[in-house]
C-alpha cells in the first residue's frame, strides 16, 4: 500500500520510478482526488475491524489482496500494458510484496483484533518514523539533519503519549500495539529495499505494482489455509467491507495516488499520510463506538508534526 516515490498507507506500492504522463486531463480536481484519497486510507481501519468479525484476520488479508490484485489486472488489461518481465524483477517484487503488502496488511489485522482501528491507524502514521530510524542506523548514504533527527525523537514521543505510557499504557493490549508497530515498520524496510533494487527498471508504476499485488495475494494463498481457519460463512457486512477493503482501499487507491504522484509530484501526494490517522480515528469514534481519551488525539498530534519534520530536507545556505 505504498509509494516508492510517495510513501503513503495502505495502497499497493509503485516500485517503478519511471511514470508518463497522463493523456487527457484528469476529470476531477488533484484536491478532490486527494480527499478521496484520504478517506479511502483512512476508512482502511474500520473496514479491517469489520471484516475480522467474521473472518480470520489472514483471510481478511488475502480477501484484501485478491480484490486489490483484481483492480489493478483489469486496469492494466484496459491500458493495454503487460506485467513485469525478468526471473530478477519478480524476485525483488516477491520481497517487496512481502514487506509492503503480506506481512503489514496482516499485522495490522491481527492487530485489530485486540486494539481499537483508532490506535492502528495512528500507528501507521509512524511508518516516516520507522524510516528516519532506518537511515540513521542503516542507510549510510542518507544522514539525517539535526531537525529531521528531532522529528524522529518527538515522534516516538507521541507514540508513548498515544499509549498512555505513564499510566500503563492506558489499557491498551501491548501485544496488539507492537504488531502494529511493527506493521508500519515493515513499509519503512520495504520502501527501501524498493529503493535500492527496484528504482529503475523500465516498467510503469501500473505493471509494477499490479505484479507485486499478484505475487503477495499467492504468497497469502499459500499461507492463510495453513495458519488460519477457512471461513465457511460470508456475512454481508465483514464481505463488503473485505471487499471495499481491497477493491477501494488498496486498488483504487492505489490509482488514485499514482494520478496524484504524476499531476502534483510525490512530495505533495505523500501528505495525504498526515490525514489518514484524523479520519481513521473519527471512523472509529463515530461509527464504531470506540473511546478516546484526550492522551489519544494529543499524541497523534505530535506523532505527526515529527514524521513531517523527518521528511524535511536541510536546504542549501
Amino acid at each position: 500500500m505504498t509509494s516508492a516515490t510517495a510513501s503513503a498507507p495502505h495502497a499497493a506500492a509503485s516500485t517503478a520510478e519511471t511514470s508518463s504522463s497522463p493523456a487527457h486531463r484528469p476529470l476531477l480536481d488533484w484536491r478532490i482526488r486527494f480527499g478521496v484519497l484520504s478517506l479511502i486510507w483512512g476508512f482502511s481501519f474500520l473496514f479491517i475491524k469489520v471484516g475480522n468479525e467474521a473472518f480470520a484476520p489472514l483471510y481478511v488479508t488475502l480477501g484484501r489482496m485478491l480484490f486489490g490484485t483484481a483492480v489493478l489486472l483489469v486496469t492494466l488489461v484496459v491500458q493495454r500494458e503487460r506485467l513485469p518481465r525478468g526471473a530478477r524483477v519478480w524476485g525483488h517484487l516477491a520481497v517487496a510484496a512481502f514487506f509492503l503488502n503480506a506481512l503489514p496488511f496482516s499485522l495490522f489485522a491481527y492487530a485489530e483484533l485486540t486494539i481499537p482501528s483508532t490506535l492502528a491507524g495512528i500507528c501507521n502514521a509512524a511508518s516516516p518514523l520507522w524510516g528516519m530510524l532506518l537511515a540513521v542506523v542503516v542507510v549510510s548514504d542518507d544522514r539525517p539533519s539535526r531537525q529531521r533527527v528531532a522529528g524522529l525523537g518527538l515522534g516516538f514521543i507521541g507514540v508513548l503519549i498515544v499509549l498512555g505510557a505513564w499510566q500503563g499504557f492506558s489499557g491498551q493490549d501491548p501485544l496488539g500495539t507492537v504488531l502494529a508497530l511493527i506493521a508500519s515498520a515493515s513499509y519503512a524496510v520495504g520502501w527501501q529495499y524498493v529503493r535500492r533494487t527496484l528504482s529503475d527498471t523500465g516498467h510503469s508504476h501500473l505493471s509494477m505494482s499490479g505484479g507485486q499485488l499478484l505475487l503477495g495475494m499467492v504468497q497469502l494463498a499459500l499461507v492463510a489455509p495453513v495458519f488460519a481457519t477457512t471461513p465457511t460463512s460470508f456475512p454481508l457486512l465483514p464481505v463488503l467491507s473485505v471487499l471495499a477493503l481491497g477493491a477501494l482501499g488498496t486498488g483504487v487507491a492505489f490509482l488514485i495516488q499514482y494520478g496524484l504522484v504524476d499531476e502534483v509530484g510525490p512530495t505533495t501526494a505523500m501528505m495525504v499520510t498526515y490525514f489518514v490517522p484524523v479520519i481513521a480515528t473519527a471512523a472509529g469514534v463515530a461509527i464504531l463506538g470506540e473511546h478516546l481519551t484526550w492522551n489519544t488525539p494529543v499524541g497523534a498530534a505530535v506523532v505527526l508534526v515529527g514524521a513531517a519534520l523527518t521528511q524535511r530536507r536541510s536546504t542549501a545556505r
